[in-house]
């Protein structure tokens, strides 16, 4: 057996254990591991054959990571569907408790406006949780999502901001002959 060691916060282990288990059970079973969870410390055990796919055993971790910081199981779970998926977390741990405040306000946006704007033009599934932003979706789309969510972050206008990823939405078009 590979044992993987995740550390969770606690109050995301209900989601990731899912009701009467069954997010947990699926897990297991799409990956082939036996999953153990304290709950009291937020400590998650992944434990997978040796015979099985090692990629595998390291996707399953980055669900866990995942939910974790802030996903919902579903979207989490597609990390073991698609090898082409990329989970990237920005720590912003450095920043003061203000500016960390007034950070996250910014990439959220009135009643998640701005959030569902940087989804809608990349294409990536966003998570603003505790002290991270963590970016699920295609390894070139991610790149570009965090290039934006930078740029938020050290005070570009948000106008800035969208016009920079239409830009790079049309040069996407533009290269795939759209």
């Amino acid at each position: 057996m590979v044992t993987q060691h995740v550390k969770i916060p606690r109050e995301r282990i209900g989601v990731l254990i899912g009701q009467n288990g069954s997010v947990k059970d699926d897990l297991e079973r799409k990956s082939r591991s036996i999953i153990t969870v304290d709950s009291i410390d937020g400590e998650v055990c992944i434990e997978s054959p040796r015979d099985g796919d090692p990629l595998l055993a390291l996707r399953v971790a980055e669900v866990v990571k995942a939910i974790g910081r802030g996903f919902s199981p579903e979207n989490a779970r597609a990390l073991l569907d698609d090898e082409l998926l990329l989970f990237e977390v920005i720590s912003l741990a450095d920043l003061s408790p203000k500016t960390l405040s007034r950070t996250k306000g910014r990439i959220i946006g009135q009643t998640g406006k701005t959030r569902r704007a940087l989804e809608a033009l990349t294409e990536v599934k966003i998570s603003v949780y505790g002290k991270t932003i963590s970016l699920l979706g295609n390894a070139e789309k991610v790149r570009v999502a965090s290039e934006a969510i930078d740029m938020l972050i050290r005070g570009a206008p948000h106008s800035s901001v969208y016009r920079f990823l239409e830009r790079k939405r049309k040069e996407e078009e533009e290269r795939l002959g759209w």
